[in-house]
């Protein structure tokens, strides 16, 4: 994979599922994601629920940098269609540090905003201070926190809520 100097963000396409799953096992260590979801090799990355249309895509000349999945926060209700969320966002390790997940998360919110959201929110594990600060620079800021939320790796985990409002 060559450095992530020269990248554009687009939206994925069925053509990009070997290379994001690959990206999911590189970019996520055991205890860095949730083990049951991180997609194992051969194993298609798109889903029914994970459709390549809900992921924007860092794209180096072919080579898949990262990715991040917009979608509603949990199902297909009409009260709550001006809210979205991010569902997932990695970095290959060889690209992190290069503004990549800086890039991809405001194709996430200009997404968001196209598709009439007014906030767009993420749920993040409470010890990840790289992901918290990159959140917080690009403005989003804590709207709760799930004490003790998962078990990972027999570890409880806080999770934390952050939103950042789109027309404000």
């Amino acid at each position: 994979m060559r450095a992530a100097e020269a990248f554009v963000i687009r939206v994925a396409t069925a053509a990009d599922d070997v290379a994001l799953g690959r990206l999911d096992s590189a970019a996520f260590s055991a205890g860095g994601a949730f083990p049951s979801s991180v997609v194992a090799p051969g194993e298609p990355f798109f889903s029914q629920r994970n459709p390549p249309e809900v992921h924007l895509v860092a794209d180096a000349g072919g080579d898949v940098l990262g990715y991040v999945r917009v979608q509603q926060q949990i199902e297909e209700l009409p009260e709550n269609v001006h809210v979205l969320a991010i569902h997932g966002l990695a970095v290959a390790p060889a690209a992190q540090r290069r503004g990549v997940a800086t890039a991809l998360m405001l194709g996430a919110e200009s997404m968001a905003r196209d598709r009439g959201a007014r906030k767009l929110s993420l749920r993040m594990f409470a010890d990840n201070d790289s992901a918290r600060a990159l959140y917080e620079r690009l403005g989003y800021v804590v709207e709760g926190v799930l004490r003790e939320e998962f078990l990972i790796n027999g570890e409880y985990v806080d999770d934390v809520l952050m939103t950042k409002w789109l027309n404000r």
